[in-house]
């Protein structure tokens, strides 16, 4: 009897180091997927999740890595794949949907006219289920709000749809309700109002980078020095982490031609770290405002090499390509 319970023990013990061990690989498999989608290496992201996926095919959480990761590459029909597959495990996660109407979506902007009729109905489905499953789920709110409010009707959009729901999140969280009313100006090019949206939702005390961040891209076109202040104040408090507000801090310093050595550290800083991702103002970027900063100080040769540098990094940088073209005339 003590023989079969020592037997029972080492057998337990085996099975349970067995188990150990394999959890240990699987999320091994899933973490260096996750380094290197973070390091912005999306071919090694997608091969490294490829292989783990293949050992877990009931994993959602590696399917919208592996979808997140071929967005970035602009491979929208393995993203769809692999946001379905997500969808497939677990239907009734919000966030797999609102990823699978954002595959959708991107397939919409490269398709042909007749196909693309047909994912910018499966983009705001997506994006409404998303809504319905999780109310809180504020970012699939706002890509719904956003579809409705740029979308034609022929594919379900249509801002008489989209003005309930940013009543409804306004109520939720005043620097969402904000947000989603100026982004939705902002799509009808009604840029007084988005202006005062876009404020108030900074006033609001805003928990999401993401929108604080996207309110900075809106400024730096708008030219709005101040306010691009206050986006990179409270990005940095939401998220000190994020290299963003270093950029945006940047730009405002050049806007306003202020403090030149300080605007250069912060942009050269941002242009080193900063991963290569949708939502992030790309390296390019920050080159062509290196530019644009020794231009304002006639230092023309150093300009001419960030703007150089910029469209090596992003060939169609407009910013970048105007500049040449004014500094090769003189």
């Amino acid at each position: 009897m003590v023989s079969r319970m020592k037997w029972l023990l080492a057998a337990l013990y085996i099975a349970s180091a067995a188990m150990a061990a394999a959890s240990v690989k699987q999320e091994a498999g899933f973490d260096a997927g996750w380094r290197a989608y973070e390091a912005s290496d999306y071919a090694k992201a997608i091969q490294v999740l490829q292989a783990a996926a293949a050992k877990e095919p009931q994993n959602g959480e590696l399917q919208l890595l592996l979808a997140k990761s071929y967005l970035e590459l602009q491979q929208h029909d393995p993203a769809i794949k692999s946001a379905e597959n997500a969808v497939a495990i677990d239907p009734r996660n919000s966030i797999y949907h609102e990823w699978l109407g954002r595959a959708y979506g991107e397939k919409a902007d490269h398709a042909n006219w007749f196909s693309a009729i047909s994912f910018a109905k499966k983009t705001r489905k997506e994006f409404e289920t998303a809504v319905q499953l999780d109310g809180k789920n504020f970012s699939a709110r706002q890509a719904l709000i956003e579809f409705d409010c740029s979308a034609p009707g022929l594919v379900g959009g249509g801002e008489e749809k989209a003005v309930p729901q940013i009543k409804q999140l306004a109520t939720m969280d005043a620097a969402e309700g904000h947000y989603a009313a100026g982004n939705c100006r902002r799509q009808k090019k009604d840029y007084a109002v988005a202006d005062e949206e876009f404020a108030k939702a900074l006033e609001s005390n805003p928990k999401s980078a993401e929108l604080i961040y996207d309110i900075g891209d809106y400024e730096v076109k708008r030219g709005q020095p101040e306010r691009l202040l206050a986006v990179a104040g409270l990005g940095e408090s939401v998220a000190p982490g994020d290299p963003r507000g270093q950029f945006y801090r940047g730009v405002s310093l050049v806007l306003k031609k202020e403090n030149p050595g300080e605007a250069e550290r912060l942009l050269r800083e941002y242009a080193k770290k900063a991963p290569t991702r949708s939502g992030y103002p790309r390296p390019a970027a920050a080159h062509a405002w290196l530019g644009r900063l020794f231009e304002d100080q006639s230092r023309t040769e150093d300009a001419a090499k960030e703007f150089e540098s910029a469209l090596k990094l992003d060939p169609k940088n407009k910013m970048a390509q105007e500049a040449l073209k004014r500094l090769k005339k003189g």
